[in-house]
């Protein structure tokens, strides 16, 4: 799942959603924290799932009726209990033969206790048939910070009025599939499964597997038969019914499907149109063909969990949903590439606990960089691992932050962080650097081919590489996975008599544990790099190096694979634009700039005057805003280069910052540029030119944006207050 904790905007990294690390803390001396979260105990396996379903939209209902095929995991059984969440049940029987046995049951509008007819053993299989009805708008939705609902399927605007689409989907992660349908709802169970789906004729359907037939009824309806052959977990089922617009694509025979509203329809492969290319680096990167049947992916109304990654069939929020002018300013290839990578690490081989939600949502946060890297070249991998980075950071307190593999929380949906999604992520970076990249995905391709179609753990992960590597790599794990918080690292450096010693301090608060780090430092010297090795393992270590001068500049963890932070003592403007113009990582070009920002030295002004021509548009967006315009021996360069990126850059954000900025300077040979800028498609550059005609013009940029079409202005008012704040 892609939930939004965070969202890059060229405005600024905002950060939406982070874990309260300090009401987290406190939380853990509670007695619902004592509480050590295990894997749920499997004492029957589900087999095969069949469903048949219809719809009541004036009640909010589910009619369903259900063959559920499964088998005693080890221990023979008498009873059997399933996951149903504020259901009535019409009937319960067991299945011998052409013969249907009525059961005893209880229920506690949560939980299903079925009395079998006899007892039966682990290789014994049976089928229970279940007639019910589900309610899911009527109950009481146990929601957390990040899944703001649990009450599984969801009627869209059933009633029909008004503009909203009408619509049903479904939303199972982390256990609400139980409320749409009796099951074992644990990401330790997978199951085959079969939906017949009755809908108003005039609706098209999509659910996890294949689309087997389609049978037009004589009252108007039809039903769809959706069949996966392949096992996955019940969280992951999943039902979408609306009027959507299918675009058909594919990659290697497979079909490849998006489903979107029908005035989207015409923008859907711009929209998704490099998905085929994602499977295609997934499959080969990982040496694991996509693995099943098809991979569609629907964009529905009033989504609230980002995007969702059910097997076959990804669910996408509206904001994925664009026309060509919206696509101009933004996309979300990000989550596309997000979700994609669920169905190997989440679906394929699933988590079998929340507490090892690391398992899916890591994986799939570190998918993002890798196609980034594919697509975009190291600066985009690198940039995108800034940012996931950056989230973390911003989630931890004096290098104090939360367990990867937890096994202790209040709400499963706690797991949802930027602990699970951007630490681990970096995690699995650094890991990789360290292993190096063939071992790495070698041993990534041993962990699918081992687990398929099964659970798995950071242990079983573990195993994997030791097996592929020949190394114990439990220390790796026990530091990163099993034990808490990140490192910070002061540091120092000096040099004299040919020799340059660093001191290193690891400064995070006591409690946190002190780590072992192999990093890597480049020296530097007289226009050669030099590279030695350190292995840090104590609070504070020093380290001497002969060299025959004293460095330019050193660059700690040149790979910058370091989850956690480095403070460089006495760091200079002058270090960093060395470092912006010979160390030219991503992460030494952003923070030299973000330095530049706050500094009024000469050669500050001299990095965000390279950051102007930076190929990373936010990194000249970063210095687009924090140049000075008044700085008399960069002026003229400095306005030429803005004008040119207002005028000709790729990126509609860099431009529209460039306009604003040279509005600010109130030279009226400007003026033109926003009087063309209002002209553009993009509704950045629209937004940026009407704000800048302002500082010449008022009732000219009133007037402009009066007369645009509502569309236009309703896209360009909240830019406009955007770029009205900016200084």
């Amino acid at each position: 799942m892609k939930n939004l904790f965070f969202k890059y905007s060229f405005f600024g990294l905002v950060l939406l959603m982070s874990p309260k690390i300090e009401a987290q803390n406190k939380a853990e001396k509670t007695d619902e924290l004592s509480i050590y979260r295990t894997t749920p105990l499997k004492t029957h396996d589900l087999i095969h799932t069949k469903l048949e379903v219809s719809f009541d939209y004036g009640k909010r209902y589910l009619y369903g009726k259900e063959w559920i095929t499964l088998k005693p995991h080890f221990y023979e059984t008498d009873s059997l209990k399933l996951d149903a969440k504020g259901m009535d049940f019409k009937e319960i029987a067991i299945i011998d033969g052409k013969k249907s046995i009525p059961l005893q049951y209880k229920y506690d509008n949560e939980e299903l206790s079925i009395a079998l007819n006899r007892t039966y053993k682990s290789t014994e299989k049976y089928t229970i048939y279940i007639n019910y009805t589900a309610k899911p708008a009527e109950l009481k939705s146990k929601a957390g910070e990040s899944i703001t609902n649990s009450n599984g399927l969801y009627f869209i605007n059933p009633d029909g009025k008004g503009d909203k689409p009408t619509q049903i989907w479904t939303q199972g992660e982390t256990e609400a599939s139980s409320c749409w349908f009796p099951t074992i709802d644990k990401p330790n169970q997978k199951t085959t499964s079969e939906i017949a789906i009755t809908v108003e004729a005039k609706y098209t359907t999509l659910s996890n597997g294949k689309l087997t037939s389609q049978k037009v009824n004589k009252d108007g309806t039809r039903t769809d038969i959706w069949k996966m052959e392949q096992p996955n977990a019940p969280y992951l089922f999943m039902m979408a019914v609306g009027d959507f617009k299918i675009y058909k694509d594919s990659y290697n025979g497979k079909e490849v499907s998006y489903y979107l509203e029908p005035k989207y329809a015409p923008y859907a492969k711009q929209i998704f149109y490099k998905t085929p290319d994602m499977m295609n680096f997934y499959s080969k990167m990982l040496g694991v063909e996509y693995p099943w049947a098809k991979y569609a992916q629907i964009v529905v109304k009033d989504y609230f969990g980002g995007a969702m990654e059910n097997t076959s069939a990804t669910v996408h929020g509206e904001y994925v949903q664009k026309t060509e002018r919206e696509l101009l300013d933004d996309n979300q290839e990000s989550t596309i590439a997000h979700e994609l990578f669920h169905q190997w690490f989440g679906d394929y081989v699933t988590a079998e606990s929340w507490s090892n939600l690391t398992m899916n949502e890591s994986f799939a946060t570190f998918g993002e960089v890798l196609w980034h890297g594919h697509d975009a070249g190291q600066d985009g991998e690198d940039r995108s691992r800034y940012e996931k980075l950056q989230n973390y950071l911003r989630s931890q307190k004096n290098g104090d932050s939360p367990i990867l593999a937890r096994f202790h929380y209040n709400n499963a949906d706690d797991m949802f962080d930027n602990i699970s999604y951007s630490k681990g992520s970096i995690i699995l970076y650094a890991m990789k650097n360290q292993m190096g990249d063939e071992a790495f995905f070698k041993g990534l391709n041993h962990y699918l081919t081992t687990n398929a179609y099964k659970s798995g753990e950071p242990h079983q992960l573990r195993l994997s590489m030791e097996e592929v590597t020949g190394k114990d790599w439990l220390p790796y794990f026990d530091q990163w996975y099993y034990n808490a918080g990140s490192p910070i690292l002061d540091v120092t450096y000096k040099y004299a008599n040919g020799k340059i010693i660093i001191t290193i301090s690891q400064s995070q608060d006591s409690v946190v544990q002190t780590f072992t780090l192999p990093l890597k430092v480049d020296f530097y010297v007289n226009g050669t790099k030099i590279r030695k090795d350190i292995l840090i393992t104590k609070r504070e270590q020093s380290f001497s190096f002969d060299l025959p001068s004293k460095p330019e500049f050193v660059d700690l963890d040149p790979d910058k694979i370091l989850v956690g932070e480095v403070n460089v003592d006495k760091k200079t403007a002058v270090d960093y634009l060395f470092q912006y113009k010979n160390a030219p990582s991503y992460y030494n070009r952003i923070e030299a700039i973000k330095f530049a920002s706050k500094d009024r030295s000469q050669e500050s002004q001299l990095i965000l005057l390279e950051g102007l021509k930076d190929p990373q548009e936010d990194l000249r967006v970063l210095s687009i805003k924090a140049i000075d315009l008044n700085e008399k021996q960069t002026k003229d360069q400095v306005l030429k280069t803005l004008l040119d990126i207002a005028k000709n850059d790729k990126k509609t954000i860099a431009r529209a910052n460039a306009i604003v900025k040279l509005a600010s300077t109130g030279d009226a040979s400007y003026k033109a540029l926003m009087e063309e800028s209002i002209k553009e498609q993009s509704y950045n550059v629209i937004a940026a030119g009407i704000t800048g005609l302002t500082k010449y013009a008022p009732a000219e940029a009133d007037k402009a944006l009066a007369s645009l079409d509502d569309d236009t202005q309703k896209h360009v008012t909240p830019l406009m207050k955007r770029f009205s704040s900016q200084k």
